[in-house]
């Protein structure tokens, strides 16, 4: 039986399986996600510690860091493609099989980096292979959000949408939680400076891979992409249809991240290059300071989602905009007291703002597009963000600390990108209200071509 004969044949599956599969949905795609943002959250994490060195060495701590931060730039860049490969896929084929395959994607290429020789072992072929690697990466994070979002929002109906899309924000957060975790429990286990330290942690991912894939093999096809199916209206070309009617929905969206990404990996990776270099902090605590900040990151997007059902997806991430913007510069007068106390608070309040946007971004995007182009919309939007926004956010931030000595340029660059978010907010449409499982535009618009279905 295909997985989408779930809905009755309105499209519509019963009030009871419903609820059970939203229950699951927001399960899968929140474990889903933490499993495939786990290695780039990682990788992120171990370039200051161990890759920048290992893979680029240098006379210079910060310059192998910045090479580090520069070759994980590749995953960001490939997301775009990803994004429309799965995107395409994920609007003709289901929402389901395309994340089960995004997954295995991530989740093979993540357990093969802790197996790379070092630039030391094999020489220039170690950190060639490494970027293949975050290629793979990249490719499979490119259909990754989207589709997880969907998979939650599509299943919740019409009832707290920004409540429930919110879940997989999480995994972002969770995955950094999840990345510091192993590295600290690899480290004890074997030494920080054993030549498995910095492995393990990916080897592991295995282990997330496996558990990712059974809650995701338990979900049903969303009643959204099953009524396509059954009334035969799934674009042929979802790609080329949402570049021609939706283009300015993808501009938006994709400039809308930048608020929310870049300032998200300055708090996670460019936190640690800083603490461990300019404040004076040892590994181990800057490690400890980011787990237990990183609680608050995970707890307060769905909190934030909520309240978005209730004043808008609009409103409510231009709130958070507007405080990450008002709280970029002090937040790092706050770390540079380097007292532990004041920089944990710091590093707290910089989760719970970003959760302010983190919340709202994720239904504020998938509502931006139609069902039949929704999974492309949102991937190729978000795809596209990645590069401009997380990607070039710790390369950007190294650089401008290395050229100016103080991180106050890295403040105004976090201000900038969000000038940018609240600009692509005001202009991006607000669907709060509206019903998304129907069509936004008919079928009988010119270009609005459908497939028959065998």
């Amino acid at each position: 039986m295909p997985a989408y004969s779930v809905a009755s044949g309105s499209g519509r599956a019963s009030e009871d399986m419903r609820r059970r599969q939203l229950v699951r949905a927001v399960v899968a795609a929140t474990i889903g996600t933490t499993v495939e943002w786990y290695d780039t959250t990682l990788y992120a994490l171990l370039v200051p510690l161990y890759i920048g060195r290992l893979f680029f060495p240098s006379g210079d701590a910060v310059t192998s860091a910045l090479a580090g931060f520069a070759s994980l730039l590749v995953s960001f860049a490939a997301r775009p493609i990803g994004g429309a490969i799965f995107g395409h896929f994920g609007d003709r084929l289901g929402r389901k099989a395309t994340l089960v395959t995004t997954l295995l994607l991530a989740g093979t290429a993540s357990t093969l980096i802790g197996f790379v020789p070092t630039y030391a072992e094999i020489g220039i072929v170690g950190p060639a292979l490494l970027l293949v690697l975050r290629l793979c990466i990249g490719l499979s994070l490119g259909g990754e959000w989207g589709g997880a979002v969907l998979l939650s929002l599509e299943w919740s109906g019409e009832r707290n949408r920004g409540f429930w899309a919110s879940w997989p924000q999480i995994g972002v957060v969770g995955a950094s939680v999840l990345g510091f975790l192993a590295i600290g429990w690899s480290q004890a286990l074997v030494g920080p400076n054993s030549w498995w330290a910095w492995r393990l942690p990916f080897i592991a991912s295995a282990v997330l891979v496996v558990i990712g894939l059974y809650m995701r093999l338990g979900v049903l096809e969303t009643p959204t992409f099953a009524r396509l199916l059954e009334s035969r209206r799934t674009e042929r070309m979802p790609l080329v249809a949402v570049l021609q009617r939706n283009w300015r929905e993808v501009a938006l969206t994709a400039l809308l991240r930048m608020g929310e990404q870049a300032p998200l990996l300055v708090f996670t990776t460019f936190f640690l290059v800083y603490a461990t270099t300019a404040l004076g902090f040892s590994q181990r605590e800057a490690v400890l300071i980011s787990i237990v900040s990183g609680i608050a990151g995970v707890i307060a997007p769905p909190y934030f989602g909520f309240i978005s059902d209730l004043i808008g997806r609009r409103r409510m991430f231009t709130i958070g905009v507007c405080a990450m913007a008002v709280y970029a510069v002090p937040y790092f007068l706050l770390l540079d007291t380097q007292a532990t106390s004041v920089v944990l608070l710091a590093q707290i309040g910089a989760q719970v703002i970003g959760a302010a946007m983190a919340g709202p971004e994720a239904a504020f995007i998938a509502e931006s597009f139609t069902g039949r182009v929704r999974y492309s919309g949102a991937s190729l939007g978000a795809g596209l963000g990645a590069p401009i926004a997380g990607g070039a956010a710790s390369v950007v931030s190294v650089l401008l600390f290395q050229r100016f000595q103080s991180a106050i340029p890295v403040g105004l660059y976090m201000i900038g990108c969000c000038l940018v978010s609240l600009l692509a907010a005001g202009l991006l449409r607000d669907r709060t209200d509206e019903d998304v499982s129907m069509d936004y535009d008919a079928p009988e618009l010119p270009g609005a071509s459908v497939t028959v279905n065998a």
